[in-house]
């Protein structure tokens, strides 16, 4: 039996972050795909595993751990010496984990709502009302999330608010890398930092609000190094960004350098 079981979502970003850890550790694990629109996060055997239905879950030895960040702490734990991701000093890690807290409150969340409404929506407005509100109530971490969403999805307020977190994590960024001098965002180093936040940059980038940091190309001089590392193409395999399953983002994404150029 593998050691490692990876239960999660290939377009999920907390699933993204996982599989960027695990790989860049050089470990191997058993990947299992879960339909998040199929609801296979929220039968049994998996509530048995993580009974928040959400993804990732990550199994060793037989035990759960669940959590994204929890997953990426754990690793660190239990695997101190390879490709080490977290700093040995602990105000270091202190100063870390602060910044990982801004990211899971800030940016994170934020680029949901954008996601939702330029990709997810058609999966429920072909539901009818009794069949999103049976929805809404099985999902234990999202309902109210999906209520305020609705069939029609966020209205225009929630996404500039939305946007402007958004735009508060990339000037973060941005913050950190000159404070930091680079090229990461704790200074020479990979962090667990850079980990947290590259799935949010990442589907940025996909769904068309690279224009975010225009102003700032560090970050995307960050985006590209993160990038070119190899662990990044195991990672973001093919179906795991949403121009590759929704064709409207990725016409979207072509239009914007002739539109840049108008």
């Amino acid at each position: 039996m593998t050691a490692f079981v990876l239960y999660n979502a290939p377009q999920s970003t907390c699933s993204q972050r996982v599989r960027y850890a695990l790989h860049a550790k050089g470990l191997g694990f058993e990947e299992h795909k879960l339909d998040l629109f199929a609801g296979d996060q929220l039968r049994p055997e998996y509530l048995a595993i993580n009974p928040n239905g959400v993804v990732p879950a990550l199994v060793h030895d037989g035990v759960p751990v669940i959590d994204s960040a929890v997953i990426l702490e754990y690793l660190e734990d239990i695997l101190p010496e390879v490709a080490p991701m977290r700093p040995t000093d602990p105000r270091e890690v202190a100063r870390m984990r602060a910044m990982m807290r801004f990211v899971d409150e800030v940016p994170t969340p934020a680029i949901r709502v954008p996601s939702y409404n330029l990709a997810f929506l058609p999966h429920f407005q072909a539901m009818t009302e009794a069949e999103f509100q049976a929805l809404c109530d099985s999902k234990p971490l999202r309902r109210e999330f999906l209520m305020r969403m609705g069939r029609t999805g966020f209205p225009q307020a929630d996404m500039d608010e939305a946007l402007g977190r958004l735009r508060r994590g990339v000037e973060r960024m941005a913050r950190w890398l000159a404070d930091g001098g680079g090229p990461w965002l704790m200074g020479p180093d990979l962090s667990l930092v850079d980990l947290a936040i590259m799935p949010v940059i990442v589907r940025m980038d996909d769904i068309n609000l690279r224009h975010l940091w225009d102003d700032h190309p560090e970050v995307q001089a960050w985006l590209d190094r993160i990038r070119a590392r190899p662990e990044f193409a195991r990672t973001f395999y093919h179906g795991a960004l949403l121009t590759e399953k929704y064709p409207h983002l990725a016409q979207a994404k072509a239009a914007r350098p002739a539109q840049a150029a108008v």
